[in-house]
């Protein structure tokens, strides 16, 4: 640091010159709970004197009010700035420090060692080009170590620098550490990590950190600064093909119109050939605007407006890419994927994938296998819980563009997001992409919906039943029915119980079957009104997702939600089969209403009151209802 200092003050002009060439390195810290993460960031800001005078007296008071250290400095408190993390003494969100020294500039992402904010860690990693995994000494390698490995390898770092820290609370025993460095190293030899460096260190008293400890000899490696300032890194993004994300269409008068986002990988130059990848449109590159004016060249990372020679559609969320490396675009690819939330992934229900600026539509179709973060062993299952890892199969609502993410880390990462929630659940990596059959296509049909419903001469929909077991869902649609039926209308009743004996023979009761038995029976019913029928669905369909799903399959005003609002307490009185009654003993798992949940219509077209009137008046106040809704018509039908 002091050939810094003097340089800052001889020269500030060199001083800034020789930043603006120093290579740049993005690292992690992560491991368990109280490994010391923190408290080794914190270490290496205060020996390489990156603290200031305001930052150490802060420090002072904070660590005599708030520290673990008694009455020594208590370094983790620099990076551990949320009242919750000082209170419990751990990590809870990201937090970044930038720092550099003679060698190199660097951006460190310290994360939570928690179980339950491993989507944090994720975070950190997503960016990283080496990580620091962090092991405590006296207690070993743990699960969450396992797991952190896991998430880096499945992140694209491929150089691991293994910190087993807390020397001085074992004495700085060889042995301790020799058995450590083992049992990481059978683990990690399955990753794919390029390099694992193992470093013995003590974190809180500067032991191998920056500079070699005499109190353990029998090291001969690096020290951990030494290390991080030497380690070369895979190529840059700036090496791959050209990808700029268009986050923004800039059109401030008729005169220009551009392109804005910031360059995901490789460069562009003025005249460069480009390709909207979605529409497959070519143009050039007229013109690199920036706000401190126009560039002949732009490279990754840099945040440009691009106009085109050609008036061509783009539009948000295209992907611009070099004309002569075009990335994959499909509808359908194979993926990892990264649970982060406590309700579990459900195969068969939509959520909102986005990478880059795109954002699609999307389910996994098949969970092929998770892993387990112990042994990385391949295990089945049908859906994944908080922190798993599975590999997936992906369907989305239209094609998307990306790349691998072995290839590309940029343009091959995506998020899942709820629909209904708008949290982010899940973050994936795609592996490649899954080719449709090539001899499938759409059949033209001479006879459409419109003339199949004006033949029977009635307008066709899907009227939804849900309700809790016994809510006499099934009754009412069946009395609507034989109402329907003696007007002269042509229906079909789609019922839970007898679908099941049938199409759905082979789903049990589990979220992720009742998932996929709504799919099924919505895709049945949207063929019925195809066939211009008018449709009753009688499901407990418990979840507002997939109803909303059932939903979005038709066209507008042909999906009526109607809500047989019973009580619980009426519907376990009624009890015909004696389900609540073994539900209730344990007899029966995943019964809705008991140990499986029931998510009510918000705003259904026709509610009934099921614990009041018989189900005749109810059966008729639905018939009134659709007569009011222009269902029952002839005058509605299109000639």
């Amino acid at each position: 640091m002091d050939t810094t200092s003097s340089l800052i003050a001889d020269d500030i002009h060199a001083y800034l010159k020789a930043q603006e060439t120093k290579s740049l390195l993005r690292f992690i810290t992560c491991g368990s709970v109280d490994d010391g993460k923190s408290t080794l960031i914190g270490r290496l800001l205060w020996d390489s004197k990156l603290i200031f005078e305001d930052q150490l007296s802060a420090l002072e008071e904070d660590s005599k009010r708030a520290g673990t250290q008694g009455s020594e400095i208590d370094f983790a408190l620099l990076l551990d700035g949320l009242q919750a993390e000082r209170e419990q003494g751990i990590t809870i969100d990201v937090a970044y420090r930038y720092f550099s020294t003679d060698l190199r500039k660097f951006i460190v992402a310290d994360t939570p060692g928690h179980e339950q904010y491993t989507r944090n860690m994720a975070t950190g990693a997503s960016t990283a080009d080496v990580a620091v995994i962090l092991v405590d000494a006296r207690k070993g390698v743990l699960t969450q170590t396992r797991r952190h490995s896991h998430i880096v390898s499945l992140m694209g770092i491929r150089h691991v620098l293994l910190a087993v820290n807390k020397m001085d609370l074992v004495d700085y025993s060889q042995e301790r550490y020799d058995a450590i460095v083992r049992d990481y190293r059978a683990f990690s030899k399955q990753l794919g990590f390029n390099d694992v460096v193992c470093v013995p260190i003590s974190a809180l008293k500067g032991d191998n950190v920056l500079e070699i400890s005499p109190r353990m000899h029998w090291h001969h490696g690096p020290t951990l600064m030494g290390y991080l300032s030497t380690v070369e890194v895979a190529e840059e993004a700036s090496s791959k093909p050209f990808r700029m994300p268009v986050q923004w269409v800039n059109r401030p008068n008729l005169d220009f119109r551009g392109f804005c986002g910031t360059i995901e990988s490789g460069s562009v130059s003025v005249g460069d050939d480009v390709i909207v990848t979605a529409s497959g449109f070519t143009s050039k590159v007229a013109r690199i605007v920036t706000y401190d004016g126009d560039l002949e060249s732009a490279s990754a990372g840099e945040a440009v407006t691009l106009t085109l020679e050609n008036e061509i559609d783009v539009s948000r969320g295209d992907l611009l890419a070099a004309i002569d490396a075009r990335p994959t675009h499909a509808d359908q690819f194979e993926g990892k994927l990264i649970w982060m939330h406590t309700d579990p992934l459900l195969p068969g229900r939509k959520y909102i994938l986005k990478i880059g600026a795109q954002s699609a539509s999307a389910q996994v179709t098949d969970l092929k296998n998770k892993v387990n973060v112990n042994t990385l062993e391949k295990q089945a299952g049908k859906t994944l819980e908080l922190n798993e890892v599975g590999v997936c199969n992906f369907a989305v609502d239209h094609p998307i563009s990306f790349d691998p993410y072995a290839e590309n880390r940029g343009t091959g990462r995506f998020i899942l997001i709820d629909r209904l929630t708008n949290a982010t659940v899940a973050a994936g990596m795609i592996d490649f992409a899954l080719r449709r059959a090539t001899n499938i296509h759409w059949q033209a049909l001479d006879i459409n919906k419109q003339q199949r419903a004006n033949a029977k001469g009635q307008v066709p929909c899907v009227l939804w039943f849900t309700g809790l077991s016994g809510s006499g869902k099934s009754t009412i649609a069946n009395l609507v029915e034989r109402r329907l039926a003696a007007l002269g209308k042509h229906t079909y009743i789609l019922d839970g119980d007898n679908v099941r004996h049938g199409l759905n023979k082979d789903l049990g009761f589990t979220d992720a079957d009742r998932v996929e038995n709504i799919r099924r029976v919505a895709e049945t019913a949207k063929l019925f009104v195809d066939a211009g029928l008018i449709t009753f669905v009688s499901f407990i369909s418990p979840f507002r997702s997939e109803r909303q799903m059932a939903r979005e399959l038709l066209d507008r005003g042909e999906f009526l939600e109607v809500f047989i609002d019973t009580p619980l307490a009426v519907c376990e009185q009624r009890d015909i089969k004696g389900l609540y009654a073994k539900a209730r003993r344990g007899e029966l798992k995943n019964f809705t209403g008991i140990d499986s949940p029931y998510e009510p219509p918000k705003s259904p077209e026709i509610r009934i009151d099921g614990g009041e009137g018989s189900a005749e008046q109810a059966a008729q106040r639905i018939v009134d209802q659709l007569e009011k809704l222009g269902v029952l018509s002839t005058s509605n039908i299109e000639e």
